[in-house]
């Protein structure tokens, strides 16, 4: 029982931040929607950024199998593809805290030094990938057009909801499928024509709702 409360809490925090954002939602804001009292909160959890802390773990867990790579053979498009849309998923389910993220990191500098271990990652995963597609002979890029790409691609998954809100789009689901798109698109320059084409089907799909 206790388990299952402490899991309840949880998702029900998830769906708050994502929801009013992570500022906007207290203590109590938690405990009244779970129809709980706040001293039934704090048994399981010492505060609000308690609470942060083990959503982050879980959104580390689901973004660090979102990064595996092959391992037995080269990748192709379609792992691309494939990678992309499993780590914007998780973009999706966490938003509030790429919504919030520099706030976040501030104030706590543990979260701060995972995530920077989660982008150091992220980061290898991208350039390796992409020298995989250069030694498959589908995509031709210098060492420093990769690593800047690599850049690239992980300063718009981390501040493409961001950026939209600040266009003023208020569809962040729309906002997530662009910002798939976005950066399928940076990759478009360095592939063959063929892998080119195949790449601007794949992601016209992220252009239609």
């Amino acid at each position: 029982m206790a388990r299952r409360t402490r899991e309840r809490i949880l998702e029900t925090s998830l769906a708050l931040f994502n929801a009013r954002g992570e500022p906007n939602v207290t203590t109590n804001h938690i405990a009244d929607e779970l129809e709980i009292s706040p001293g039934n909160l704090y048994y399981h959890f010492r505060n609000k950024d308690d609470i942060i802390e083990q959503l982050f773990a879980l959104y580390e867990e689901r973004i660090d199998r979102a990064l595996m790579a092959p391992r037995d053979r080269l990748p192709g498009l379609e792992d691309i593809w494939l990678q992309l849309h499993l780590v914007y998923e998780c973009i999706w389910e966490y938003r509030f805290l790429y919504r919030d993220l520099v706030d976040i990191l501030t104030r706590n500098r543990k979260l701060r030094m995972h995530f920077a271990r989660i982008m150091k990652r992220a980061t290898d995963n991208a350039t390796g990938v992409m020298r995989g597609l250069v030694q498959a002979g589908v995509m031709r890029a210098s060492h420093d057009e990769l690593t800047a790409t690599a850049n690239n691609i992980l300063v718009i998954a981390t501040f493409w909801l961001n950026f939209s809100a600040v266009r003023g789009e208020r569809d962040e689901q729309e906002a997530i499928r662009l910002g798939i798109h976005q950066v399928m698109m940076l990759l478009a320059p360095f592939l063959r024509d063929a892998e080119r084409l195949h790449l601007n089907t794949l992601a016209q799909a992220y252009l239609r709702p």
